[in-house]
């Protein structure tokens, strides 16, 4: 191999690495966000459960804000409870999240998951 070869071999380094670091990110932010879809899936599961076990809409909010731990704080929670048992307690949650790579703009990503059990009592 001489000189003209090993500067051509650079050159195309040069121009695969910063592809490839691109590509790299867009895999770890689509699984950050498909982590942070199954937090809110969780969350909207346990505060289903709270609200089918008990009337008060707010322990079942509370519950779903503790499933999120620390994005529990910007999360909106909505409970629907109705006060017949065998009816269908809901639990809908919504949160913004934030992409942190900074190649892609740091666009907000809007998630949602919403979860139903049947009222106990």
């Amino acid at each position: 191999m001489d000189g003209s070869e090993r500067g051509s071999s650079m050159v195309e380094f040069a121009f695969v690495v910063p592809l490839l670091l691109v590509l790299m990110f867009g895999i770890v932010e689509v699984a950050v966000v498909a982590r942070s879809e199954i937090q809110l899936l969780h969350a909207a599961r346990e505060g289903a459960r709270a609200a089918a076990a008990s009337p008060d809409a707010a322990a079942a909010a509370g519950a779903a804000r503790s499933a999120l731990g620390p994005q529990g704080a910007d999360a909106r929670i909505s409970v629907v409870r109705p006060a017949e048992v065998g009816s269908r307690a809901t639990v809908t949650i919504s949160l913004t999240h934030s992409v942190a790579a900074p190649l892609f703009g740091g666009f907000p990503v809007n998630l949602g998951a919403s979860a139903s059990m049947r009222v106990e009592r």
